[in-house]
């Protein structure tokens, strides 16, 4: 196996040199570089990685934890990452929380074990317990989609275990995707289709989006001039089953909603389920909009009109924070928010047209015949 003192000596330069050209630790001239780097290739050297952690304090690798990888959103998220991250000669270690406070420590300590540099974190509905751990090992994190409290992030608590290990508490940064105005578009637009009574299955309480959606929600009756029943806001759990039952109980209702808002990919698919079930059309018997777009929304019949969110791009910004937070560690703590897209089908009673993305922003949606009025 070739080592770095072979490089060096075919190159004509010093070990020290070597390393500087690989580890990009100091500015070395254009022609001795590229005699370094041929000379890595002639004899296929591969670095040391473990041996340059030792020396550089830095393993140049990423810990991703995210639940349920398995579903759409977050599995482009995590191709964002993973192609950010290795543009910029980072690896990735992945787990999965499972939305469990408890199994999230421990996947986030089996990270940190492994000496990443830094980690992006979606957390769960509790998060206190992983913050305090992120804390007291002063771990470069970026929270990512779910945001955590200014209170959680930010306060240590007095005489907390490991408290004074850390000369400062470290600075939290976070990336999302905006939430409350796409809800309240949806919201709107169905209004202006003439739908008086709205329903929205929403997600697992505590999480940041699932607050934010139904802030959206309620932001998008009162602009339409409606009025909010806490009846027809039912918790699918952010999941498909839960969103099953959850829809069956909300059709069930008197004076049941003509129109429905899920607030996720999974539950989407848990109500058409349910719809199916019931006999019940989409959208004759009942206009349907979604928040998260996916590859097969515009396959189903009818397609789905929904509010994408820019999944990769979010991962990627997350890595792009992360490593400006590696780069200059004492920076003031961001909140990076990007824009969703309307994608405009016919799930909402809309007539077939091509589609429309753009910024989730405000629309003047047509007035038809009004739907769902309480006798």
């Amino acid at each position: 196996m070739a080592t770095m003192a072979d490089v060096a000596r075919s190159a004509g330069v010093s070990v020290a040199t070597v390393s500087h050209v690989l580890n990009d630790t100091r500015p070395v001239l254009p022609h001795t570089r590229q005699a370094v780097l041929d000379a890595v290739e002639a004899f296929g050297y591969t670095p040391n990685t473990l041996a340059r952690s030792l020396v550089t304090s830095r393993t140049r690798s990423i810990g991703l934890a995210v639940s349920a990888v398995s579903n759409p959103y977050f599995t482009e998220i995590l191709q964002g990452v993973e192609a950010a991250a290795l543009r910029a000669g980072y690896g990735l270690l992945v787990a999965d929380p499972h939305d469990d406070p408890r199994h999230e420590h421990k996947v986030v300590r089996l990270l940190h074990e492994r000496r990443v540099d830094g980690m992006i974190v979606a957390p769960s509905a509790d998060p206190r317990r992983l913050v305090g751990y992120l804390r007291r090992h002063a771990v470069p994190t970026v929270f990512l989609d779910r945001l955590i409290d200014a209170h959680v992030a930010e306060d240590v608590p007095p005489g907390a275990a490991g408290a004074a290990a850390s000369p400062a508490p470290p600075r939290f940064d976070q990336v999302c995707a905006e939430n409350a105005g796409p809800t309240a578009l949806l919201v709107t637009h169905l209004a202006g289709l003439g739908h008086r009574r709205i329903g929205l299955i929403a997600g697992l309480p505590g999480l940041s989006t699932t607050g934010e959606r139904v802030s959206g929600y309620r932001e998008g009756l009162a602009a339409a001039g409606l009025e909010y029943d806490g009846r027809l806001v039912v918790c699918g759990d952010s999941e498909s089953e839960t969103a099953e039952r959850a829809t069956t109980g909300l059709l069930g209702l008197p004076g049941a909603p003509t129109a429905l808002v899920t607030a996720n990919n999974a539950m989407t698919i848990g109500t058409l389920r349910a719809l199916r079930r019931l006999g019940r059309s989409v959208p004759d018997d009942l206009a349907l909009c979604c928040f998260d777009d996916f590859a097969w929304a515009d396959l189903f019949s009818p397609r789905l009109t929904a509010i994408a969110q820019p999944s990769r791009e979010l991962g990627a910004e997350a890595v792009r924070v992360l490593l400006d937070r590696l780069a200059e560690p004492d920076r003031p703590a961001r909140m990076v928010r990007l824009p969703c897209s309307f994608v405009h089908r016919t799930s909402c009673g809309c007539p077939e047209e091509p589609d429309r993305p753009g910024a989730a922003g405000p629309t003047a949606p047509s007035t038809l015949s009004e739907k769902g009025t309480t006798p």
